[in-house]
């Protein structure tokens, strides 16, 4: 379905069109639970979160300044709501073993990529990104594969930009260091 522009379907809303709301949750939905999914890590509280920040959105939306973007604005309150979820929960700790994570040259690794079928990379890339923790995970999500950009992570996650740069680097690092170590024990295994 080809939508209109957000703004259309709030005036709509606005001016007495309830049923104008649907369009903008079926035009948001999927990255709303995927936000609510990265930081939960629960499909079950995922959902109800996004179901959550949809009627909120709706009974805020009079508020809806229009100064940014409709998905900023929406993606935000998914976005703490969820991360006020996870610190209502108990933490769950999981040890990081840093000291057994080889250190490997870009040479070594593109050498190993080279011998791994481009469906085991797909599978590797992927095994490394759930890994990652929960925010991490969200923020290379947003900057890779919906295309934000960092002043728009920073609008939907509260923060800084230099904030956001530093994180989506050092979450690059993290993963490259993973996946040398998934390549290099591919190769091993081939060998």
């Amino acid at each position: 379905m080809k939508y209109q522009d957000d703004n259309h379907y709030i005036d709509r809303v606005l001016a007495g069109d309830a049923s104008a709301y649907s369009a903008l949750v079926a035009k948001h939905r999927n990255l709303v639970f995927t936000i609510a999914m990265k930081i939960l890590e629960n499909r079950e509280d995922a959902e109800e979160v996004a179901q959550d920040c949809f009627v909120k959105a709706y009974q805020a939306l009079r508020t809806f300044e229009k100064k940014s973007k409709f998905s900023t604005w929406l993606y935000r309150i998914v976005y703490n709501a969820a991360i006020s979820r996870t610190r209502k929960k108990r933490p769950e700790f999981v040890p990081v073993d840093d000291h057994m994570i080889r250190n490997y040259s870009e040479e070594e690794v593109s050498q190993g990529i080279g011998g791994i079928d481009p469906d085991e990379q797909k599978r590797m890339i992927d095994r490394a990104l759930s890994r990652l923790p929960g925010e991490d995970s969200l923020l290379i999500s947003l900057f890779y594969r919906n295309d934000h950009s960092v002043e728009e992570i920073s609008h939907i996650t509260g923060l800084s930009m230099s904030n956001v740069k530093v994180r989506l680097h050092r979450i690059r690092k993290k993963l490259y260091d993973e996946l040398s170590v998934m390549v290099n024990q591919a190769v091993d295994q081939l060998n």
